[in-house]
């Protein structure tokens, strides 16, 4: 039999006479999610040249490689867009930013009257990681959003005006990508609970279900049977 091309036969084993080697050169570093780990990790941001070797010498450029980002823990090496996915504590955080923004939309269109709405809307805000999140902090909150008229009410696209559509599809859209679909129809129903909470759907508040439901990505349909579904007891 005869050797492998860029191999030849040496006492019995088998000698690698070429290969492609890399040489590595670290450009930045920081945090992401390891989808090899499973959890966040430092990382290597690295470029590399190529080039022939002889014998193990490198002689012959091969043009470049990367840039990959390498783990610094299992040393996997992925493509420059697993960056895209947001750290554990950064996808909390954007998870409770949410949460905190859809409560105050749904507040600031139904208002706070309705002790009920109020504690139910504290709740959610507190369950998604705001800890220290009161009646009195939220209702202040919402209460300044209103006195902004020029930001938030008097728009000429109505009730949920086009600031506050604004307002939620910046905390929404960079999330949705990261949530499962059960996940986008939990933070759709927690908006549809506190509307719910004094009593039936005012317009102001399907508006502002209406645009979280564009915002996180969910289909029209699915948007109205969710908030449908709200009305159940949970």
């Amino acid at each position: 039999m005869l050797p492998a091309r860029g191999t030849r036969e040496s006492s019995g084993r088998r000698l690698r006479m070429w290969s492609v080697h890399t040489a590595w050169h670290t450009i930045g570093d920081g945090e992401f999610f390891c989808p090899g780990c499973g959890g966040d990790r430092n990382y290597r941001r690295r470029t590399g040249r190529r080039r022939l070797a002889v014998l193990g010498v490198p002689v012959l450029p091969r043009g470049l490689a990367g840039p990959v980002v390498e783990c610094a823990a299992c040393h996997d090496r992925f493509g420059t867009e697993v960056l895209d996915h947001p750290t554990t504590a950064r996808f909390s955080a954007m998870l409770r930013d949410a949460v905190h923004t859809v409560a105050l939309a749904v507040l600031a269109a139904g208002g706070t009257s309705s002790p009920t709405a109020v504690r139910t809307a504290v709740h959610a805000v507190r369950a998604a990681g705001y800890d220290d999140c009161t009646d009195d902090s939220l209702t202040g909150l919402v209460e300044a959003l209103a006195a902004d008229t020029g930001r938030y009410f008097g728009d000429a696209d109505g009730p949920c005006g086009a600031a506050l559509a604004i307002e939620l599809h910046e905390a929404l859209e960079p999330l949705a990508p990261h949530l499962a679909a059960a996940g986008r129809e939990s933070v759709l129903l927690q908006g549809a609970r506190i509307a719910l909470a004094d009593g039936a759907y005012i317009q102001a508040e399907r508006e502002v279900l209406t645009t979280v439901g564009n915002a996180l990505l969910l289909r029209p349909d699915d948007t109205a049977r969710l908030m449908e579904a709200a009305r159940a007891p949970f």
